[in-house]
Order: C-alpha cells, then sequence, then structure tokens
C-alpha cells in the first residue's frame, strides 16, 4: 500500500525510526523502493539467486502478526514456479519455501545460510489466509533490478520478445491431450506475435520451440521471463530455438511494451503532461496551511493538465494520496501509475484562496 500512503516510516531494529521517501513503487511486482536519510546503517549483501539450488535452507525474516524481526527457516522447494495465486502477481518466476512466511512477512529478507539477500518474501498460498506450507519469494536478481530501475529511472524498465504463447491450463479444460503434449515440452513454444514483435523481425516463426536466452537453458514460460526480468528495452540477447528438428539462434533486440526501444524515463511521461512546477518554500507552506505541496508554473495549452481544467498558481498536495513537495516527487509517482492497469492520477490541489479540489487525469489519453 506504499503507493497510496500520505507517510512512510521506516522502523529499525535498534528502534530508530525514520520517515521515508518514496523513490518509486512497481505494482506489478509489488516492490516499493524507500529512501531514508543517515548514515550507520547495517545492510545486507545481494547473493546469487540464480545459485539457489533446491532442498538448500534458507531463512525468512519479517514481521509477522506484529511480532518484530521474526525469523523462520525451511528449505528452497522449487524455483521459477509461476502462476502463483492465480497468476494475479505480474512476475511470475518466484522461489518457492517452505519456511513459515505468514501476513506481515511481505517485504522482508529471504537470505541464505551466509546471511546474503537472496530474495523478497512475496505472498503465501493458503485458504485460511495463514502459512500451510507454501511461501513465494521474488529472486533478488528480478527484486534487485527492478529497485536499480526505480533508482535511476522512476519506473520499471520491462523488456519483451513480443511473442504469444499457449495458455496451458485454458487449453486443458478443452483439449486436455493437447495441453499434456504442451506440458511435456522442453521450451516455450511460439503461438503468435504481438504488434511491432522483436522476435519475428529477427527471424523467429510460430511453431518455434525456444529452449535458451543467452545461452541459459529454458524449459518453461516462468523461466523465460525470469531471464527477460533482467533486460532492459534496446538490450541484445541470443535467443535459441528448435525448427524442424534442428536448433538455430537468432540475435533479438529487446522492445518495451509499446514497441520501441526507449527507455522510460519519468520526465518524458511529465513532459506529455505539458506542465512545469516551482518549488514551495516552507514559510509560505506555513502561510498557506500545509504539509506539503508544489505550484504550478506553467500549462501548455495542449496537455492534458490544461484540458482537465489545471491552471498556473494550482497548489498540488498530494497525487494518489502521496504528498509532492519536489518535481522529482511528481514525476515518480506518475511514472509508477504508468505502469498500472488503470493509469489514473488523482491529484489534490487547491488555487489560493480557493477550496479544495480532487482532479481525475487519465494517463492513457497520452
Amino acid at each position: 500500500m506504499v503507493d497510496r500512503a500520505t507517510e512512510v516510516s521506516v522502523s529499525l531494529n535498534d528502534n530508530r525510526e525514520y520517515t521515508a521517501k518514496v523513490v518509486g513503487t512497481d505494482s506489478q511486482s509489488d516492490l516499493a523502493l524507500l529512501k531514508i536519510e543517515g548514515d550507520d546503517f547495517p545492510y545486507l549483501t545481494f547473493g546469487n539467486s540464480d545459485a539457489l539450488q533446491v532442498g538448500e535452507w534458507v531463512l525468512a525474516v519479517g514481521n509477522p502478526f506484529n511480532l518484530t524481526s521474526t525469523v523462520t527457516a525451511g528449505i528452497v522447494s522449487a524455483k521459477n514456479r509461476g502462476n502463483v495465486m492465480g497468476g494475479g502477481l505480474g512476475i511470475q518466476s518466484f522461489i518457492q519455501i517452505d519456511a513459515a512466511v505468514n501476513p506481515g512477512n511481505s517485504g522482508g529478507a529471504l537470505v541464505n545460510t551466509r546471511g546474503e539477500l537472496v530474495g523478497i518474501n512475496t505472498a503465501i498460498y493458503s485458504q485460511t489466509g495463514n502459512f500451510t506450507g507454501y511461501a513465494f519469494a521474488i529472486p533478488i536478481s528480478i527484486a534487485g533490478k527492478i529497485a536499480a530501475d526505480l533508482k535511476e529511472y522512476g519506473a520499471v524498465q520491462r523488456a519483451y520478445l513480443g511473442i504469444q504463447v499457449a495458455n496451458i491450463e485454458g487449453i486443458r479444460r478443452e483439449d486436455p491431450e493437447r495441453a499434456n503434449e504442451l506440458s511435456r515440452l522442453n521450451g516455450v513454444l511460439v503461438e503468435d506475435f504481438s504488434d511491432r514483435s522483436s522476435a519475428k523481425a529477427a527471424g523467429i516463426q510460430t511453431g518455434d520451440l525456444i529452449t535458451a536466452i543467452n545461452n541459459i537453458p529454458i524449459r518453461t514460460f516462468a523461466e523465460l521471463q525470469n531471464q527477460l526480468n533482467r533486460y532492459r528495452p534496446g538490450d541484445r540477447v541470443a535467443v535459441s530455438i528448435e525448427r524442424d528438428g534442428s536448433e538455430r539462434t537468432f540475435n533479438v533486440e529487446l522492445k518495451n511494451e509499446e514497441g520501441s526501444t526507449d527507455v522510460l524515463r519519468s520526465t518524458d511521461v511529465v513532459n506529455t503532461l505539458g506542465v512545469t512546477f516551482n518549488t514551495i518554500t516552507d514559510q509560505r507552506k506555513k502561510q498557506l496551511g500545509i504539509s506539503s505541496g508544489i505550484e504550478v508554473a506553467s500549462v501548455d495549452s495542449d496537455g492534458l493538465f490544461r484540458k482537465e481544467g489545471i491552471n498556473k498558481g494550482f497548489i498540488i498536495m498530494r497525487v494518489n494520496n502521496s504528498p509532492v513537495n519536489s518535481e522529482d516527487d511528481f514525476t515518480k509517482i506518475v511514472a509508477a501509475t504508468r505502469n498500472r492497469q488503470d493509469k489514473v492520477l488523482l491529484v489534490a490541489g487547491f488555487y489560493p484562496n480557493g477550496r479544495t479540489q480532487y482532479i481525475a487525469i487519465d494517463l492513457s489519453q497520452q
């Protein structure tokens, strides 16, 4: 719920508490990157989640049921687990563990026996809401890249091959025999292509079986996604396929979901809104009776701000219930919203001496 929070605080194990700045959020992975100011913070070293072995011992850290700093132990039950929670999360390549994880563990560390961070606890499979033996964590190979993207760009950069694959569970209901055949394939079968597909442009065809990405074997769609989640639009990967009994490799330039190689920066999104801002001094905030806010300095005649009736002099206090005090705050919220399914900004603000207004801006109009 960080993306809708008005204030986020971080409590350390030594009882120090800090107000955190939300650098960025990503709804597809249910991750957020927070920043606290200070020094002498203890930290974990990143481990290699790819090197984890099924049966290896791991420790899950969190605060289940408001119990501070609980540690539970278990083993890695599976890797590259897909279709978790019905596929409701955008990431579908999880580490499955049998360490006890309950509500309050989400966002906590999954560490190996060397104390290295190998995953972020994310979900449990349960009919009761409490742990029943199955828990899932996002591999740090993916979570680390998401955090790096949020820090550098304000938005997660996702790369796509531009292929469509068979929904085995959907096929199983209508044609169990074909579903069983697909399940036995040692790779990912290309059923079709999306518009402006980079895979199709590189020479891959329908019916090809993808068997490796950059020489890393691919057996399932979850393993394919696990590899693609490490790259950004514009990166090139070697895609190995089987076709008519022979093996071939294609050099594919990955694209974003819009079919280009552009890296999405938060500032790029804001520019299309047609708005510039002035910062507000603490003294003026006090005069206005607000704790957060930025002032609209100008709007373009053809931008979404002008279209929704926001003009020069409007004071924005919050966007999607998150306080904004700078253009950087605003751009990162906008970039995160653009990655959400609804793509709607809820702007709370006012004109001096006017009442508070709530204005919805649909970013899908861009």
